[in-house]
């Protein structure tokens, strides 16, 4: 009994562990940026996001390998730790929605059909389990216009 509680225990230790934060180290000068797009830019939809990574390499989303990440764009939310959850995101899984989109295949660019309009859009790298590096490997916030 107490082999099968202490199996039960470590299960969901690990299960655990991936939501668990950033203690991925980010090398010192990695910089993530949109390649194609510049803060006050006027666009037409679809939009197609080039990104940019120096200093780190892509990896798919549970691929554990040092200096390497993967792509998320967060689309027309707060900048990285200044949302409702603040602190707590930097250190937590990014979550999948219309909101932060995931690139885990290792994915550097993509198309989004975005509604005329202003729109806010940021680049963050994440770990092999969506949790941004430590320090976070984030680009400014920009903003786009989209006719």
């Amino acid at each position: 009994m107490r082999q099968v509680l202490g199996s039960a225990i470590f299960a969901l230790g690990l299960m655990a562990a991936p939501l668990m934060a950033g203690d991925t180290p980010a090398p010192e000068g990695a910089k993530v940026y949109f390649v194609n797009l510049e803060d006050g830019a006027t666009v037409t939809s679809p939009v197609t996001v080039v990104f940019g990574l120096e200093g780190m390499g892509v990896a798919p989303a549970g691929v554990e390998k040092e200096k390497t990440g993967h792509h998320h764009i967060f689309v027309n939310r707060p900048p990285l730790g200044e949302g409702p959850d603040g602190d707590e995101e930097l250190s937590n899984s990014i979550p999948s929605d219309e909101n932060h989109r995931h690139f885990g295949g290792g994915q550097t660019q993509v198309t989004l059909e975005l509604e005329p309009g202003e729109h806010t859009l940021q680049l963050v790298l994440g770990d092999q389990n969506h949790v941004p590096h430590d320090p976070p490997v984030a680009s400014e916030q920009i903003t786009i216009t989209v006719e």
